[in-house]
């Protein structure tokens, strides 16, 4: 661990563009370094005391919890103070919200959806629930237009202390790629990463950062929504890449791409929208879409994050409220599941003092 803190740190400090001035670099390298280390050396994120928080699963907390939001003039109450709570979080930590938003919702994007919807697709029925707020869930214009900013909340709100919503990301997402390349490099058996996949890409950040931590490889990202793919191409024809990004509107537990054709799948922030049945199906698809060797990689809310633990009871009742499969997330043994689908080599660390990264290996 203490290896890929140090890398952690590196890809921050070098993820800076040539004109940030030597300030920021120092900067940068002082909130890695509070981030992963004591006066006693390299240490990882907090665990907290318990298995996973006391507003999960079937405690009288979470039951509590549940009986308010099955209450629905309560529920759509809870709703628009929680969309509020996040905007609001957001543009204090300086993530312009509404100026991306409309960006989006101004462009041509719409000319893309038609070319990458796939007219045949048949949504699984947890998929048409309401997600974070939006009643349509991820099949609407708003969320693919609100869901970069949301995402870059996400490090943000990982790393409270960082300068900036660059270094944050720098730091969250370093650690990520970090436990994913270390692992690859261990478990392989020497097998290089050329064909990636990223399962429930949204509007495409956790697959351009793939791309651009593994340049050589052919990197695929695949999601459900249409609104949101229209997006993340969108926003990749301004871009210019060794081997560009494809983009697929499938299902991630039957996404119809051949069997044993990548070495990395991996799933982004993706498993806690889902109920236990459909992360299953997701991990059993990964298990045939790898090759020998090859690795899945995924990152999501830890369980045991003493942050996530201790949650005031107002934030964790507002995210239960848009998160409908949360609980089934937290009581799902996340490294059991893999294991039962094949893999081997599962391992499971904090990442940042929010998130845990999952990773293991297809066996030769």
């Amino acid at each position: 661990m203490s290896a890929i803190l140090a890398r952690a740190g590196a890809t921050a400090a070098g993820g800076l563009r040539s004109g940030g001035d030597v300030r920021r670099r120092r900067n940068m390298v002082a909130i890695v370094a509070a981030t992963t280390t004591t006066g006693a050396g390299p240490a990882v994120p907090k665990e907290g005391s318990l298995e996973r928080p006391a507003w999960s699963g079937e405690t009288p907390l979470s039951r509590l919890v549940g009986a308010l939001i099955a209450f629905k003039p309560l529920y759509s109450l809870m709703k628009l103070a929680s969309r509020e709570v996040i905007i609001r979080t957001a543009e204090k930590s300086n993530v312009p919200w509404r100026e991306l938003t409309k960006q989006v919702l101004e462009s041509d994007v719409y000319e893309v959806f038609d070319r990458i919807r796939d007219l045949n697709l048949v949504y699984p029925d947890y998929y048409l629930n309401p997600f974070h707020a939006y009643d349509e869930g991820n099949l609407s214009w708003l969320a693919a237009a609100e869901a970069e900013p949301a995402t870059m909340s996400i490090a943000k709100r990982a790393i409270p202390d960082a300068g900036s919503i660059e270094e944050a990301n720098q730091i969250v997402r370093g650690n990520w790629l970090n436990a994913i390349e270390e692992h690859h490099l261990k478990y392989s058996g020497n097998c290089q990463i050329n064909d990636i996949l990223d399962i429930g890409c949204s509007v495409g950040v956790s697959t351009r950062y793939l791309a651009e931590k593994f340049p050589s490889a052919r990197t695929v990202g695949l999601d459900l929504s249409p609104y949101f793919l229209a997006v993340a191409a969108h926003k990749e024809e301004k871009l210019s890449r060794q081997n560009p990004i494809r983009w697929v509107h499938a299902n991630g537990e039957a996404t119809g791409l051949p069997s044993n054709s990548f070495d990395l799948v991996s799933l982004a922030y993706v498993c806690h929208e889902c109920p236990a049945r459909a992360i299953t199906g997701l991990v059993n698809e990964a298990f045939r879409l790898l090759r020998p060797g090859g690795t899945i990689a995924l990152t999501d809310n830890s369980p045991k994050s003493k942050v996530l633990q201790e949650l005031s009871p107002v934030l964790f009742t507002l995210m239960k409220s848009t998160e409908p499969f949360l609980d089934e997330y937290y009581m799902l043994d996340l490294e059991e599941t893999m294991r039962q689908a094949g893999f081997v080599n599962v391992h499971s660390i904090l990442t940042d003092p929010r998130h845990r990264t999952v990773t293991a290996t297809v066996p030769f």
